[in-house]
């Protein structure tokens, strides 16, 4: 007597059994300070280098934007003619309105209803700020930091980012510093204790 059997290939995986992949993560990617007063030759605060992460960063929000990926421009705005605690630490800089204090151009926020302006009067974008409440209230789990300084307000945006729970990614090509053993660093520090490094593939592809 013979039994009929369903035969297999053992080349072939029986779909209903298949691991699926993985869920992307749901990201956020913010842009920190990407304003005149680093980038403009004529600004106090302009370092050539500056320039190498233009290119890298605009890679990034061009792709955020392509894909409805949430963009975060955290970016310093001080009240003008009021005193800062910062202001005893650095001269009076970034104020409402000054030309220190404008986007570079094509960087600006979108009204795209998946960007945002969040402002902030200290190095970190969370600190004093409703970016941890925005981050969490459209679900993101992963913010992608790009701008500058890295050993300034990168790494303190990206050390609150890392405190609060969110992983954080810091592709070392859209972040620089005029102190670069500084910026190298707070890179090691951040891949080390904070969350990751990558690539700018890598970057790009998660957005």
């Amino acid at each position: 007597m013979s039994t009929d059997t369903a035969s297999v290939d053992p080349g072939t995986t029986d779909e209903s059994t298949a691991t699926p992949p993985p869920a992307p993560v749901p990201t956020a990617l913010i842009l920190v300070d990407v304003i005149a007063s680093f980038f403009d030759p004529a600004e106090a605060n302009f370092y050539p280098a500056v320039t190498e992460v233009l290119d890298p960063i605009r890679d990034l929000l061009e792709t955020a934007r392509e894909r409805g990926t949430l963009v975060v421009h955290a970016v310093e705005r001080h009240y003008p003619g009021l005193e800062d605690f910062e202001f005893a630490k650095l001269p009076r800089h970034h104020e409402i309105g000054a030309s220190d204090a404008e986007y570079v151009p094509g960087f600006e926020p979108i009204p795209s209803g998946r960007e945002v302006e969040v402002g902030k009067r200290r190095f970190s974008a969370f600190y004093a700020t409703d970016l941890d409440l925005l981050l969490r209230e459209q679900g993101i789990r992963r913010v992608i930091v790009v701008g500058v300084k890295t050993n300034v307000c990168i790494r303190a945006t990206s050390q609150d980012a890392f405190a609060g729970g969110f992983e954080v990614w810091v592709p070392r090509e859209t972040t620089n510093s005029n102190r670069p053993h500084l910026a190298e660093a707070s890179l090691e520090d951040i891949e080390r204790y904070m969350g990751r490094v990558p690539t700018l593939d890598e970057a790009r592809a998660s957005l």
